[in-house]
């Protein structure tokens, strides 16, 4: 299938709709480093179209960690897994670059909204979460893409309690749509969703 890359992200955009353009796939350079600027624009859509995970994956990620006072999750977009890990935490810290993605969180007495500018220093992050050794279990749900790693691992490792803390990082598999279509559809996410420039990624 020879076409060009305008070509691809018009059948794209047509072919699978607003679901997978706000999931920030197809994304130019300049909008990788604007990343919270693109997920301003459709924050309210992004609440509605993002898919919900099972109810079990937070039970089994639960079931790692002794303790279940407190859980980060970075990254957190408009809050759907954080309110998940709530019922299995008794408090959940939940942090993001998007301003207007948190305007449009969903509202729990056990989670608390936090910015988290890129601008923000490790300790000021440290300290925003619950401080060194106070955290029982971490997320990252389908998040991660957009970290620096190299500065959010360090945020991890002083943050998680020890021993018995638990980080846990997961995204989506690829989407199977039809024949016709997904092989296009790795080739865009293989271009445009690539996990392999971590310093090209936004701070959570």
């Amino acid at each position: 299938m020879n076409l060009s890359a305008e070509k691809k992200d018009q059948l794209f955009s047509y072919k699978f709709g607003r679901v997978l353009q706000i999931e920030g796939y197809i994304l130019s350079e300049s909008s990788r480093t604007k990343m919270a600027g693109l997920y301003d624009k459709q924050a309210a859509i992004y609440l509605d179209a993002r898919p919900r995970y099972p109810s079990e994956w937070f039970s089994m990620l639960a079931s790692l960690t002794p303790d279940h006072s407190l859980a980060w999750d970075a990254g957190t977009g408009n809050g759907q897994a954080a309110i998940d890990v709530s019922d299995h935490y008794k408090q959940v810290i939940a942090t993001d670059i998007s301003e207007e993605q948190l305007k449009h969180a969903i509202k729990h007495p056990q989670v608390q909204y936090f910015h988290s500018p890129s601008s923000m220093s490790e300790d000021e992050l440290v300290n925003l979460v619950g401080g060194e050794n106070s955290v029982d279990l971490v997320i990252a749900a389908t998040a991660v893409h957009w970290f620096d790693l190299e500065k959010f691992y360090p945020v991890v490792k002083r943050v998680l309690k020890k021993p018995g803390g638990v980080v846990a990082v997961w995204s989506y598999s690829i989407i199977q749509v039809i024949p016709e279509m997904d092989p296009l559809l790795k080739e865009i996410l293989r271009d445009h969703f690539s996990f392999s420039k971590p310093k090209s990624h936004v701070r959570i």
